[in-house]
């Protein structure tokens, strides 16, 4: 399983439309920061990631996201493995 995580700093000016452009992306509002949004994915394996990052609508939320942040997206990605704890 790889896990994805990643926050975006909107501007003042841009954070509406951030917040518009993120609903369909399971992006949360910080709730210290409301300038800030949070994301958290997880994905089967690094193929089907990487098949999310194919797709050009992935691609173009990125390049759009990038263009409206107070600095570079923040982005980190992790393999993992669910545990049982029974």
């Amino acid at each position: 399983m790889i896990i994805v995580t990643g926050s975006i700093q909107a501007r003042l000016d841009t954070i509406d439309e951030l917040r518009r452009l993120s609903l369909e992306h399971g992006v949360t509002v910080d709730v210290n920061d409301g300038l800030r949004l949070v994301f958290f994915e997880r994905w089967a394996d690094r193929e089907a990631l990487l098949a999310h990052f194919r797709v050009p609508a992935s691609r173009e939320f990125g390049a759009q996201a990038a263009r409206l942040a107070a600095h570079p997206p923040e982005l980190a990605t992790y393999e993992a493995s669910e545990l049982s704890l029974r």
